[in-house]
């Protein structure tokens, strides 16, 4: 079985950007909304899913999240418009 990963960024409703990965991306929306998935972060409800990239590997998807999590503001902003969400 083949599984795809998700590299995503989601927008709290106090306009906070959180960064994430996960191999089910509707799941951890739902989750994020239920108050679930902002457990380790300051992010407030609900979020809306603003970007996400596929990857083929769990590995690609936590080197991406990571390099993302180090973008400034302005940078990952620039990200969000370049994609096609």
């Amino acid at each position: 079985m083949i599984v795809t990963y998700y590299t995503y960024i989601v927008k709290c409703s106090d306009d906070s950007l959180y960064t994430g990965y996960t191999n089910d991306l509707e799941k951890r929306i739902d989750a994020h909304n239920a108050g679930k998935g902002a457990k380790y972060t300051r992010c407030r409800l609900p979020v809306e899913l603003v970007y996400s990239e596929e990857h083929a590997s769990k590995e690609e998807a936590m080197s991406r999240e990571w390099h993302i999590k180090r973008l400034t503001r302005k940078e990952k902003e620039k990200l969000i418009t370049r994609s096609n969400i």
